[in-house]
C-alpha cells in the first residue's frame, strides 16, 4: 500500500512515495517532541503552565508513535485523513505556544517542521491547504495574546506584532513553497529511480531466460553430441569385431564347403550341414551388428513401417534384458509406405523397445501395435512394466535424466530430436501407470498405395514372439 499524491489517500498500485518520505517524517516529529520535552523541562525556563505543556506534548508523542508504527507496517497512519492531521498539528502547535509565551514562543518554528512534513508526505495542495491551515492558526494565536496581555484601554494589536505575524506569514509561505518543490524533485527523482529499476528488472529477468534457453541448448547440442560419439565407437568397435571374426569364419566356411566335395557318410555329411547353417547364423549376426553400427544416413526414401519395425526387432533380439519376455505385434494391414531416414527410424523404434524390456519383469510382454490416423502412422509400444511416476513423466524428455541405475538419460531426448528436427512425426508418452507404460510414434506417411479412408478399415495382423 502506498500514498496517492494526487488524492493523500492510499492505494495498491500506486508508487511507494509516502513510505520512502515516512523515515524522514517520522524523524521531524520526533525531533520536534525531544526539542520541546527539553524547551519545557532540561532549559530551566520560567513556565507557569509547565503541567499542560507536558500533557500536550505527551499527546503528540502518543500520535507520533502511532505514526511511527503504522510506517514500520509500510502504512501512513491516518492516510485517508490528511486535512484532519493538519487540523490536528494547527491546534497542538498553537496549544504549545498559548500556554508558553503566545505568539513569541519558540514553539512557533514547529509551523516550519509541520509544512516541510505535509511537502515531503503529500500532495502540492494538501501542504498549501494545511499552510492557510497554520496561518489561521498563528493569526488566532496573535490576537488571542494581545487580547491577554493588553490593558484596559482596548485591544489594539501594536505595530510590532502586526509585523511578527506579517513576516511568520511570509516564512512559513516560503518554507511550504521550498518544501513543495523539494517534495517535488525527489519524487521526481524517485519515479525515474523505479522506472530504471523497473527497466533493469526486466532486462534482469529477460537475461535471465536467454541464459537458461542458451543453456539448455547447449545441453541439448551436447547431448546428442555424446550420443553420437557413443554411436561411432559402438560402430568402430563393431568393425573390427565383425572384420577379426569374419576373416577365420570364412576360412572356416571354406573349409566346410571342401569337406562337403568329398565323399563322406550320411552322419558326417549332416553335421557338416549344421555347421553350415551355424557359420551362416553368425555371419548374419555380424551383418546386422555392422549394419546397426554404420554412420546413420539422413537421406530420405520410401519405406516401409513394418520392416523397420521388424529391423529394430532383430537387433533387440541379441539383448540380454530380452530373455524370458514376449513381444507380440499386431500390424495393420494395407498401411501406406513412409518416406523418411529408414536408419533413424531404426534407432528411434530400437531405443522405445530396449526401454520397454528394461521396464518389464521376466515372463512379462511388449505390444507393439500400427494403426494409420489422420493421414499419419502411429507406432504404439506398450509394455505391462512399474510405470513411471506422475512427477518423472514430466522430466522424461530431458536430456540427462533417467530413472535407471546405468541410464545416461539420452535415448529418449535423442529420438526426439531426431523426429522433431526432420520434421517428420513427434513421440509422446500417451500413458503411464503401474499396470504399465505406452509410447506412441506418430509417423507422416507418403500416401502412394489407397485412400485413408480405405487404409484405416484396413485388417490387422498379429504375431506374438516367444521368449
Amino acid at each position: 500500500m502506498s500514498h496517492d499524491t494526487a488524492s493523500g489517500r492510499t492505494s495498491e498500485n500506486s508508487p511507494r512515495w509516502d513510505l520512502a518520505a515516512e523515515t524522514i517524517t517520522v524523524r521531524i516529529r520526533w525531533f520536534g517532541l525531544c526539542v520541546g520535552y527539553a524547551l519545557v523541562n532540561v532549559l530551566g525556563r520560567d513556565m507557569h503552565n509547565q503541567p499542560a505543556m507536558n500533557a500536550i506534548l505527551t499527546l503528540g508523542a502518543v500520535y507520533a508513535l502511532l505514526d511511527t508504527i503504522w510506517s514500520i507496517r509500510g502504512k501512513v497512519f491516518l492516510s485517508d485523513a490528511p486535512l484532519i492531521v493538519a487540523v490536528m498539528e494547527a491546534v497542538f502547535i498553537g496549544l504549545l505556544c498559548y500556554f508558553d509565551q503566545g505568539a513569541e514562543s519558540p514553539f512557533r518554528f514547529y509551523y516550519f517542521l509541520s509544512l516541510l512534513v505535509f511537502a515531503l508526505r503529500y500532495s502540492r495542495g494538501l501542504t498549501f491547504s494545511t499552510f492557510a491551515l497554520h496561518s489561521l492558526s498563528f493569526a488566532t494565536l496573535v490576537l488571542v495574546s494581545r487580547a491577554r496581555d493588553v490593558d484596559g484601554d482596548g485591544m489594539q494589536l501594536a505595530a510590532g506584532s502586526v509585523e511578527s505575524l506579517i513576516l511568520m506569514l511570509i516564512f512559513m509561505g516560503w518554507v511550504t513553497w521550498a518544501g513543495t518543490s523539494l517534495g517535488g524533485l525527489l519524487q521526481s527523482a524517485g519515479g525515474r529511480l523505479r522506472q530504471l529499476n523497473e527497466e533493469l528488472t526486466e532486462n534482469q529477468a529477460l537475461l535471465e531466460q536467454r541464459i537458461a534457453a542458451r543453456t539448455k541448448e547447449l545441453q541439448e547440442s551436447q547431448a546428442q553430441l555424446v550420443q553420437q560419439e557413443k554411436h561411432a565407437a559402438f560402430g568402430l568397435l563393431a568393425a573390427g569385431i565383425a572384420h577379426e571374426v569374419g576373416n577365420p569364419l570364412a576360412a572356416i566356411s571354406s573349409l566346410v564347403q571342401m569337406l562337403n566335395r568329398r565323399p563322406t557318410d550320411e552322419y558326417t555329411r549332416e553335421k557338416l550341414s549344421m555347421v553350415d547353417d551355424q557359420l551362416r547364423r553368425i555371419q548374419r549376426t555380424l551383418r546386422e551388428l555392422v549394419d546397426f553400427s554404420r554412420p546413420a544416413t539422413t537421406q530420405k526414401s520410401k519405406c516401409d513401417i513394418h520392416e523397420i519395425i521388424d529391423a529394430a526387432l532383430n537387433i533387440a533380439k541379441y539383448y540380454k534384458r530380452k530373455k524370458g519376455k514376449k513381444v507380440a505385434t499386431r500390424y495393420a494391414t494395407g498401411l501406406p509406405l513412409l518416406r523418411g531416414a529408414r536408419d533413424q527410424l531404426v534407432q528411434i523404434l530400437l531405443n522405445l523397445i530396449l526401454n520397454a524390456m528394461d521396464a518389464t519383469d521376466e515372463g512379462g510382454t511388449i505390444e507393439i501395435s500400427t494403426q494409420l490416423r489422420n493421414g499419419a502412422i502411429e507406432v504404439a509400444i506398450r509394455d505391462d512394466g512399474h510405470g513411471i511416476s506422475a512427477a518423472d513423466q514430466q522430466r522424461i524428455f530431458q536430456p540427462y535424466f533417467t530413472t535407471k541405475e546405468t541410464g545416461t538419460g539420452l535415448g529418449l531426448f535423442v529420438c526426439r530430436s531426431i523426429i522433431e528436427q526432420a520434421g517428420e512425426g513427434r513421440i509422446e508418452l500417451r500413458e503411464s501407470s503401474p499396470a504399465g507404460t505406452t509410447f506412441v510414434v506418430y509417423v507422416t506417411c507418403d500416401m502412394v498405395r489407397e485412400h485413408p479412408d480405405v487404409l484405416e478399415s484396413a485388417g490387422v495382423r498379429t504375431e506374438v514372439t516367444a521368449p
